[in-house]
């Protein structure tokens, strides 16, 4: 039975500890740059997991000439430039909540990919679940509240949501031939490298590491150093929830897998009502109902046409 769900649940938990990375994400960035912070995030990540899938199967690492623009892509756009366009919408101003809602119509762009490119043939089940998560997103984000238009945000928001569709495209195809351990090093590798390129490792504030910073909330007044948020960051909240994510992404196709993403967005702000005493209104909680029946119907359309293969 729960193998049958492997590919679920490995999502699942990957959407989890992303979403708890939110949290502790929000207490570094009170002392470092989005950007820097996405940097270290990236080229911390490649570091550690490459020593340690490199020292265990150094073979599963190389690539041929016609696999690395592919694989490039994929770090590039599917991992850099999702944190870029996400960032770019916030600092243009663009509401936190409206942000998210149009990153999560990555969802919508993928189907689409599928069905009008690939020509493939799309369960009316998918189509419905996507549309009852991407409500329930809404819900939750009450993007009526305080909506601001900027074009160079709504930009860089929309950048992020044609990333994400790349990300569960690309990796999709490339994880047919490679693991999920492979993928996960190259996405993290050509990342850091773009973030390296684009802002100088030498001009970084490496005070930030020995900076006391308070963990809020629920434990407001708590002080610890920077360089053990920043590692949690680096190990919990991308090392780990990459692989998850990756590994679910090879057994789902790529619209399974982008629905049950929009899991984050629920269980982020889940974690910040307990830790940082975040309060919900009603008709966000109905928004998160909505969003797991979304999902629901989504992952039972994938269920149905698997079964009929």
């Amino acid at each position: 039975m729960l193998n049958r769900f492997r590919g679920e649940i490995y999502l699942i938990t990957g959407a989890l500890f992303f979403s708890f990375n939110g949290v502790i994400s929000t207490l570094v960035l009170d002392h470092l740059s989005p950007f820097r912070l996405t940097q270290v995030r990236c080229i911390g990540a490649f570091a550690i997991i490459f020593v340690i899938v490199a020292s265990r199967n150094f073979q599963s690492l190389k690539a041929t000439r016609r696999e690395i623009p592919t694989l490039a892509l994929l770090g590039i756009v599917g991992f850099a430039a999702v944190q870029a366009g996400y960032f770019l919408g916030i600092q243009r101003g663009v509401p936190l909540s409206l942000v998210l809602i149009i990153e999560f119509t990555a969802p919508i762009w993928i189907v689409l990919w599928i069905k009008f490119v690939q020509k493939k043939a799309v369960p009316n089940g998918m189509w419905g679940g996507i549309a009852l998560a991407f409500v329930g997103l809404i819900f939750i984000a009450k993007v009526w509240d305080g909506f601001t238009f900027d074009l160079l945000g709504i930009m860089g928001a929309l950048i992020s949501a044609f990333a994400i569709a790349v990300y569960f495209l690309v990796g999709s195809s490339v994880g047919k031939t490679r693991s999920a351990q492979s993928i996960t090093v190259w996405g993290l590798g050509m990342a850091g490298l773009t973030w390296a390129i684009v802002m100088p490792v030498w001009q970084f504030p490496f005070e930030v590491f020995t900076m006391d910073m308070n963990l809020q909330g629920i434990f407001d007044g708590t002080l610890v150093p920077g360089w053990v948020l920043i590692a949690w960051i680096i190990l919990m909240g991308t090392i780990v929830p990459y692989l998850f994510v990756v590994s679910g992404m090879l057994k789902l196709t790529p619209s399974t897998s982008s629905v049950i993403g929009m899991l984050a967005p629920v269980m982020a702000g889940v974690f910040a009502w307990i830790w940082l005493a975040q309060s919900w209104a009603p008709i966000q909680l109905g928004g998160a109902a909505i969003v797991l029946v979304g999902i629901y119907i989504a992952d039972k359309a994938k269920i149905a046409v698997t079964s009929d293969k």
